[in-house]
């Protein structure tokens, strides 16, 4: 059905759940899975007085080359062909949906699957949501995975089954 998934990556728990889904949908439908790392400086870290944004810039970018090796591994161990990659914005502060989009765009997919929130807090409140904005700018299917609720009533077993049916 899919040939070319792409699944953002930000760190958290939520873009791992995405990126198990799909995984297991690459698997299944032995389609390229693409995992994204978008390396994003904010201006903040521009702004700062006496701050030097290269540090951050280097940390985001080793994250992303850990995230880049954990989800390769995976994907040998299921023997999901494709290839993680890490991206930087274009420019400080950058709009990351768009940059999603770009690579989206790029290597052709046919399918996004990301997690419906990273971030959380203010940070969600000042920036909104990336895959809300990444939804209405889309050129292809986007499967939005959710994340783990704690104190929830549905147990982790039922988010996943109820995620397998959207799926089916």
């Amino acid at each position: 059905m899919y040939t070319r998934i792409l699944v953002p990556m930000d760190g958290s728990s939520t873009a791992q759940r995405a990126f198990d889904h799909a995984l297991a949908m690459a698997r299944e439908c032995h389609a390229e899975l693409i995992p994204l790392y978008v390396v994003d400086v904010p201006m903040v870290a521009y702004e700062a007085p006496g701050f030097d944004p290269t540090i951050v810039r280097e940390a985001l970018l080793q994250t992303g080359e850990q995230l880049k090796k954990e989800t390769g591994a995976a994907m040998k161990r299921d023997d999901v062909k494709g290839t993680p990659r890490v991206v930087e914005a274009d420019k400080p502060g950058a709009n990351i949906p768009e940059r999603i989009l770009e690579e989206a765009r790029a290597t052709h997919c046919d399918l996004v699957v990301m997690g419906t929130h990273g971030r959380r807090g203010v940070k969600r409140l000042m920036l909104g949501s990336v895959a809300e904005r990444f939804t209405r700018m889309s050129c292809c299917p986007v499967l939005l995975v959710p994340g783990s609720i704690e104190g929830a009533a549905e147990t982790q077993d039922a988010a996943d089954n109820r995620t397998k049916q959207v799926l089916l």
